[in-house]
């Protein structure tokens, strides 16, 4: 079963999640822009090596762009700079400030959290996230700290122990999405498929046909 999930009547399957590396030699403003234009409902700033005022900047840059194309933006840990550039939303780690810690600072800003077990998961509902992400489901270099793919059971797992959207997240490319929407995902997170493309707008249409919208 899929969740509709929704905040200001705008819903997402997919979620964009940002590497400035990855984007070179194009900005990642540029590529952000583009993406949205197409039909991104979701981006999530994640730039973990930039301190907090160069963060702040680049977060300040995003919603402006964002908010031109009604895409909602969630900051990655940083409530601080969520609340100040007026941002969506906030993504939280295993080991961030708890949901139910960021509801307390801010009942408005959407949750999502980051999970790898059954276990987690549960613990992020029940503290209050709105949904979930959970992997890596497959091998991705960008979450190789977080241990060995968990593959398709173990998100099934996940998806039936808590009654909130959960995406899936890790190496997945549009060949294997639908897998992951088999077992009941809400959508797909990702990084590289879009960041890396030389083809945003195509990239970004394909993702549309496999996820059926954005």
């Amino acid at each position: 079963m899929r969740f509709l999930l929704s905040m200001n009547n705008i819903s997402f399957s997919y979620y964009l999640i940002t590497d400035r590396k990855a984007c070179a030699p194009r900005t990642l403003l540029d590529v952000v822009d583009e993406a949205c234009g197409q039909g991104i409902k979701a981006v999530q700033l994640r730039e973990k090596d930039v301190g907090g005022r160069a963060l702040y900047k680049l977060a300040k840059q995003l919603r402006k762009v964002t908010k031109q194309y009604g895409t909602l933006l969630f900051i990655n840990d940083r409530v601080d700079i969520a609340l100040a550039v007026g941002a969506d939303g906030i993504h939280c780690r295993e080991n961030s400030l708890s949901p139910e810690v960021i509801k307390k600072l801010s009942n408005d800003l959407l949750i999502g959290s980051s999970v790898h077990s059954v276990e987690r998961a549960q613990k992020a509902k029940s503290e209050g996230a709105d949904f979930l992400l959970f992997g890596p489901v497959f091998y991705t270099p960008s979450k190789d700290s977080y241990g060995q793919p968990q593959g398709i059971e173990r998100l099934k797992e996940v998806i039936k122990s808590v009654n909130i959207p959960v995406f899936a997240v890790g190496g997945i490319n549009m060949e294997e999405a639908q897998a992951c929407l088999d077992v009941g995902a809400e959508g797909i997170a990702g990084i590289s498929s879009i960041m890396k493309s030389s083809a945003t707008k195509g990239t970004v249409k394909n993702w549309e046909k496999i996820l059926g919208e954005l």
